[in-house]
């Protein structure tokens, strides 16, 4: 294997900003966007609180209208930098740059084929994000490339601990019917671009996604990094609830992982919410769509009696930042939460 001359941080390590984008016609949220855009206030108040934010708006008169949302909500956004450019949708984590380290201490922007998690049709513009901000934070953006194919890969599919250890499902990567992101691609394959891209020289492969998940297998509703050597990890105690097996199954797999210098991962296990429905949707609620930022971080809750349950756990992860619960029964209907419409910009 390649000794790797990038390395993607890990979420916890210092930030430069945040990028946030405002959703300007509301469609992930059918029905709801009144309510979920004050969500969404919320969450932008509490993230400026803490860090620069970089929010993409779609053109001046809707600045206008965000900055009204905004000062409504009584956000001193002078924290905010508001970059026009339309969208079609507001997921950062997938359609935007993920940015990389490099040896001489230089950052670039990784520029992967966002695809509409290989679902759906309205995703064109979001292909420019990461040129976007590229240009806005004047670093170079390189398009990811392997067997001469642009690759597939949204952010919300891995999680790192920024010292060569990885997390994917095989639902999502490896998937070759359902939502297929790069055609006969295989472990090995994914195995030489997180090396040569992201720094990676372990792969930890979880197998399945939560019920509802949109994505098919996102990584980022089921188990993320805390630290370089722990996971928290979703379980589900209710063995009637289809998360049970998926989860139980899963969390087998990284009691038994190994990481990077070959010891045994650290798992600190945190509670499902009980099943979110809207309309006839089992919808993708978990308590680890959470955001660190650099003081703080953010979790998503669901007027849920284990809501407190994991507040108590990312107090007890987090002991140096402040924990803070977003309303998150409106956010969930768009079929993702805070870290989802997040990405973050390493220092």
């Amino acid at each position: 294997m390649k000794k790797p001359h990038r390395r993607l941080p890990a979420e916890w390590e210092h930030h430069h900003s945040i990028l946030l984008s405002f959703p300007h016609n509301g469609k992930d949220w059918p029905g709801k966007f009144d309510t979920a855009k004050w969500a969404l206030i919320d969450f932008i108040k509490k993230v400026a609180r803490f860090e620069k934010l970089l929010l993409l708006v779609k053109n001046a008169n809707h600045l206008i209208t965000v900055k009204n949302l905004l000062e409504r909500h009584h956000v001193d956004y002078s924290n905010i930098q508001f970059i026009f450019l339309e969208t079609n949708r507001s997921w950062m984590r997938d359609s935007g740059p993920i940015i990389v380290k490099k040896k001489d201490g230089t950052s670039e922007a990784l520029k992967f084929k966002f695809n509409g998690w290989a679902k759906y049709a309205n995703f064109k513009k979001d292909r420019f994000v990461p040129d976007t901000i590229s240009d806005f934070l004047k670093i170079p953006l390189t398009e990811v490339y392997h067997r001469d194919r642009h690759v597939v890969l949204e952010g919300g599919a891995i999680d790192v601990n920024g010292r060569g250890t990885l997390i994917t499902t095989e639902e999502c990567l490896l998937d070759s019917q359902t939502q297929v992101r790069n055609k006969h691609f295989s472990k090995a394959d994914y195995q030489t671009i997180f090396n040569e891209y992201l720094g990676v020289s372990n792969v930890i492969w979880l197998k399945n996604g939560i019920v509802g998940d949109d994505t098919h297998g996102h990584v980022d509703d089921i188990c993320r990094f805390v630290n370089p050597n722990t996971v928290v990890a979703c379980v589900e105690k209710d063995i009637n609830d289809p998360n049970h097996f998926i989860l139980n199954e899963n969390l087998k797999i990284l009691k038994n992982a190994r990481l990077e210098n070959g010891s045994s991962l650290n798992v600190i296990e945190i509670p499902m919410p009980k099943p979110v429905f809207f309309e006839e949707m089992r919808l993708p609620a978990s308590y680890v769509n959470f955001l660190i930022l650099n003081d703080a971080v953010l979790f998503p809750t669901f007027n849920d009696d284990n809501d407190k349950r994991a507040y108590l756990i990312f107090q007890t992860i987090f002991p140096g930042r402040e924990v803070i619960g977003i309303h998150a029964l409106d956010l969930v209907w768009g079929l993702g939460t805070l870290h989802c419409l997040s990405h973050e910009i390493p220092v």
